[in-house]
């Protein structure tokens, strides 16, 4: 990370809430984004990255979808931590998603902190930052946003929508709700709805949240406070969730950090202790508390089912998208049954669909990171799908 003080990486996440260091497309309020909770939200912006050209006749847009506490910028540096994009192992010049080839468009989702309207912006009615008063937002209500910048972009049809975890339930609304505008689809290490367990872990970091006193019932900007120990804490359970007990005991073990024997007291003797605090120091350093309530709630909402009486392959009967979807074997959180009731539903609604389960032990996060059986399928259904789909070749 840059080396800022606390009170300058707060300001600067501040900033980019309202004022984002990226492209800004903005609707007046007469373009209401019209919410699940029956709020019309008006005026909103969305900030949203693009890589790569779009071709004369609009049909090589890929949009990518980002997960819970990531942001659009997915392949350049980062204006906060000066670190490298989010997702490079998958989106660049000659890599699966090839900005040589494809034009990429990448949105911070509505409800989110790094430019999109939230929590952590200001509402133009009051002059004042959202914070709880911003309304209760869900994954449908995130692409419908989409739909508006993608329609802004003048685009009629999307190649590709391609996303994991959180971005992966994007993908799967996207071509719920918009079957007709997505020829291909690759939903990454996600399910068509939150298990009890991962509704109960996202429960633990709200709490852990709102118990710090420093959230001040989300005003806390107003108080000159940031809840950052809550919000590490929350944090740092969440990031046990993206690893595996293999992954966890190839990087660690009981290894100890900086010392060869206890201390006797409560210090991170061990090395994964003290990965988890940085975890937890560094992600307060980017992310807004509130976005993390109402990104989280998001997730628990989704239940694409319950929009067809209970029944999965109602939603994407007669489909005409292509899918890839995609589990690993030691993703926990999303385990590979939840892929495997998605290829199911596809299939009983008649659609075109491959699968694949990556033989890997690094858990959830294994779609972020260098699985090259991951990148070679990623590359061979997007090549195939843009064959179909009459793309040439990239340079």
């Amino acid at each position: 990370m840059n080396v800022h003080s606390k009170g300058q990486v707060a300001g600067e996440r501040a900033h980019e809430a309202d004022h984002p260091t990226s492209l800004v497309a903005h609707f007046g309020p007469e373009q209401p984004l019209r919410l699940d909770c029956g709020v019309d939200l008006a005026p909103f912006q969305i900030a949203y990255q693009t890589y790569g050209t779009l071709n004369a006749d609009k049909s090589n847009a890929i949009l990518v979808c980002h997960a819970l506490t990531m942001d659009q910028h997915i392949a350049n540096v980062h204006p906060i931590t000066g670190k490298p994009g989010g997702w490079l192992t998958l989106v660049g010049p000659g890599k699966p998603i090839d900005t040589d080839r494809y034009f990429v468009i990448c949105s911070n989702v509505i409800g989110s902190c790094m430019g999109s309207t939230g929590p952590a912006s200001t509402n133009a009615a009051t002059g004042r930052l959202w914070g709880l008063d911003f309304p209760v937002i869900t994954i449908p209500d995130m692409v419908r946003a989409q739909a508006m910048l993608i329609d802004r972009l003048g685009i009629d049809k999307l190649f590709s929508v391609v996303g994991g975890s959180m971005g992966g339930m994007q993908v799967l609304q996207w071509t719920v709700a918009y079957p007709h505008r997505v020829f291909s689809a690759m939903p990454i290490a996600c399910a068509t709805r939150h298990s009890a367990q991962n509704i109960a872990f996202h429960e633990l970091g709200r709490q852990a949240v709102m118990a710090d006193p420093d959230w001040a019932h989300g005003r806390y900007f107003e108080n000159g406070l940031h809840p950052h120990r809550g919000l590490a804490v929350a944090r740092m359970a969440a990031h046990i969730t993206y690893l595996s007990d293999a992954a966890l005991h190839r990087k660690f073990g009981r290894r100890m950090q900086d010392r060869e024997l206890p201390t006797f007291s409560f210090d991170a003797d061990f090395q994964v202790e003290s990965y988890l605090r940085y975890q937890g120091s560094s992600f307060v350093e980017r992310f807004d508390a509130n976005s993390y309530l109402y990104l989280t709630r998001a997730m628990d909402y989704f239940d694409i089912a319950a929009d067809h009486d209970g029944v999965l392959a109602a939603a994407f009967r007669g489909t005409q998208t292509r899918f890839c979807v995609v589990s690993f074997t030691s993703d926990w959180l999303f385990p590979t049954a939840e892929s495997r009731a998605i290829v199911h539903a596809l299939n009983a609604g008649g659609a075109r669909v491959s699968f694949a389960e990556i033989e890997t032990d690094k858990g959830h996060d294994a779609f972020l990171l260098d699985e090259p059986e991951f990148i070679d399928i990623a590359h061979a259904f997007l090549q195939s799908a843009a064959t179909a789909r009459g793309l040439g070749r990239g340079r």
